[in-house]
């Protein structure tokens, strides 16, 4: 049986070969190699001058999957204790967009943002910005949504938000209710029950929610280059051009690459470590 289950993994052992292990060896040989094959150390000393979209990257990312935890943790947990049919519906509008190509629902959000989008005709109709520029003594025609840092979080909100919300459903769902009856039953108030109870037990669920988030928030391109215009840079854009662009440097891209992974990898193993640290806190 064990031979038979060895042969099937084989495939995927391939697979993972090609498609994982291969790219990131690459990775690391570009980035500790010059523009002639040589080793160096240059293209790491040369990342300081991107100091500025380090920063920003990791602040957007952060602030995307703190506002889809704040989102997706009561959505969970109200889907959670709705009943089959409530939940199935619930399921299917958080997929539904899913469904859609991921290009199609950022440029939808470039209609609703821009200068003379959805958002700035409504506010328009219905007098809000006449009503903004007599109280602040302004002559706008418009608020400025797209092209802002808001705008690129709301764009990493509104695709990885089903992110948040399935990992942390899934747990809560299978949570036993028993628990909970037995907390109220030694005379734990709603919010003990939550905070001792339900809040470390769902936490797996969170820990992989931010994990899912926070992976490709930090990563994009296309919403910062959509929805922030160019005008906020972030690691993929700037992975972007080292590759494709006319800074064409793919050394200089794969350090950046290799020390983007690193910190995530990092980042990643620290909420683990946090997760497990909470769990035994809960069983004893």
């Amino acid at each position: 049986m064990k031979n038979k289950l060895s042969r099937l993994t084989i495939p995927y052992v391939i697979w993972m070969a090609l498609f994982v292990v291969a790219p990131i060896i690459m990775v690391v040989i570009y980035a500790f190699s010059s523009a002639d094959g040589g080793f160096t150390l240059s293209n790491f000393a040369k990342m300081g001058t991107y100091a500025v979209v380090f920063t920003r990257s990791f602040k957007l990312a952060i602030i995307a999957t703190i506002i889809c935890l704040a989102i997706g943790y009561p959505v969970s947990y109200i889907m959670s204790k709705e009943g089959p049919r409530f939940q199935r519906i619930a399921m299917v509008l958080i997929m539904l967009p899913m469904w859609m190509n991921f290009l199609l629902r950022t440029y939808s959000w470039m209609s609703i943002l821009e200068n003379n989008g959805l958002l700035n005709q409504l506010f328009q109709k219905i007098g809000l910005i006449a009503l903004y520029n007599s109280i602040f003594g302004t002559d706008l025609q418009f608020f400025r949504m797209i092209n802002t840092q808001g705008a690129v979080v709301l764009g990493m909100v509104y695709n990885y938000l089903p992110f948040m919300i399935l990992p942390i459903y899934s747990v809560i769902v299978k949570m036993d209710n028993s628990l909970i009856e037995a907390a109220r039953d030694l005379g734990a108030n709603s919010v003990n029950v939550f905070r001792r109870v339900i809040l470390p037990l769902s936490l797996p669920g969170v820990l992989s929610g931010i994990t899912m988030v926070f992976v490709p928030s930090v990563s994009t391109f296309a919403i910062s280059k959509m929805l922030g215009g160019g005008t906020e840079l972030l690691l993929g854009d700037l992975i972007e051009q080292q590759f494709l662009g006319g800074a064409y440097n793919p050394q200089l891209g794969a350090a950046i690459s290799l020390v983007m992974m690193i910190i995530v990898v990092i980042c990643m193993v620290v909420m683990n470590r946090f997760g497990e640290g909470e769990e035994q806190a809960v069983m004893m």
